[in-house]
């Protein structure tokens, strides 16, 4: 079981219901309206915006609010001019950092994403120094009552579905970015419910956090990056046994 993916999982479970719902949908909304400048305001004919919809949906953001967001977009509505930078770094332990940001102004946020790296024992790195340690993938969480790994077998291989993992509590389903969309709609013509469905970055090889003071020292900083508010996604590629993050999380 891989600990960072219970770690996202459980990030998934808390943003529903903590204090930082209101800023998750702000940084929801910022993905939307890039999405439709990038690619046009039709979630139809294009599949990033249809992603970034569904999910602004799923987190029960109004629609009249994601309309907004897209005319602000398409420049049917005045907006201001988000620019998608990534970042990459170093955790404490060596854990590999990639951070994807939405921004409108440069040097602002490279100075913040520098400074939480450096108050939280970690260091940026080069273009390129960590990126080749992960894989854009789809990713989709489905609860354990959602059915049996047979069950979502059967409707997932048809579908792309690469791999099915037991996290526990939670299924996670794996496919290729191309099928995503694909595998999605398997999911909701067989009325199997889910509770998060992105494409992501997997770590292709992983950092062992065997003891609770590593584990926190990157949770601190991981944390710290995602608080800020032109962070999008951050990534990392450790794996915490279930035992130490049972530690972590009391």
């Amino acid at each position: 079981m891989s600990g960072h993916s219970k770690w996202a999982t459980t990030k998934h479970k808390k943003a529903a219901v903590d204090k930082t719902r209101g800023k998750l949908f702000a940084k929801i909304i910022r993905q939307v309206e890039v999405a439709a400048r990038e690619g046009g305001g039709d979630p139809e004919a294009n599949p990033t915006l249809r992603t970034m919809y569904q999910k602004a949906r799923s987190s029960s953001i109004p629609l009249d609010t994601i309309e907004k967001a897209i005319k602000r977009g398409t420049g049917e509505l005045e907006g201001v001019r988000y620019e998608t930078i990534n970042y990459e770094g170093y955790a404490p332990c060596g854990v590999a950092v990639y951070v994807e940001v939405l921004s409108d102004n440069r040097n602002r946020t490279g100075a913040d994403v520098r400074t939480i790296f450096s108050k939280n024992g970690g260091s940026i790195a080069e273009p390129g120094a960590v990126s080749w340690q992960f894989e854009r993938r789809g990713v989709v969480i489905l609860p354990k009552s959602a059915g049996s790994e047979d069950d979502l077998m059967t409707i997932g291989l048809d579908a792309g579905l690469e791999d099915l993992e037991d996290q526990g509590d939670t299924w996670q389903m794996t496919c290729a970015t191309t099928d995503f969309h694909t595998l999605r709609q398997a999911l909701d013509d067989g009325g199997i419910p889910y509770d998060s469905a992105e494409l992501t970055m997997v770590a292709t090889q992983t950092v062992p956090l065997d003891n609770e003071a590593d584990a926190r020292k990157v949770l601190r900083l991981l944390d710290a990056l995602e608080d800020n508010d032109d962070v999008q996604n951050v990534f990392a590629n450790f794996d915490i046994p279930d035992a130490v993050l049972e530690l972590v999380e009391a």
